[in-house]
């Protein structure tokens, strides 16, 4: 039976707590935007699903990314540590995944109101 890494399970339940807390956060709000606003709580209901998986996914790939990618700069980080500048850009890069979907989730739900 093959193990799945402490990293990759940390990534995968801090991805699901922000898909939870997008989804905590917002449907009380929508609910009652819905009742009284433009749009049937349906579209706001699939709104506010689209927003809170574009955050959690877009929060698993790039924990997943700077995983792997961390991993292996640390490799070459001990037998060239002059590249550390370089690693450093590379590893935020990887992060940046995560910031498009939230800039992706707010765009939705600014598209909401």
């Amino acid at each position: 039976m093959k193990r799945i890494p402490l990293a990759v399970m940390s990534i995968a339940i801090a991805a699901l707590l922000a898909l939870g807390l997008t989804l905590i956060a917002f449907v009380p709000t929508a609910a009652a935007q819905g009742a009284r606003g433009t749009l049937p709580p349906e579209a706001w209901a699939w709104g506010l699903m689209a927003a809170a998986i574009a955050t959690g996914l877009s929060s698993l790939a790039g924990g997943l990314a700077v995983a792997r990618l961390g991993a292996a700069a640390v490799g070459a980080l001990a037998e060239k540590p002059e590249l550390f500048g370089r690693l450093l850009i590379l590893v935020g890069l990887a992060e940046g995944i995560a910031i498009y979907g939230v800039i992706i989730s707010i765009l939705i739900l600014n598209r909401l109101t």
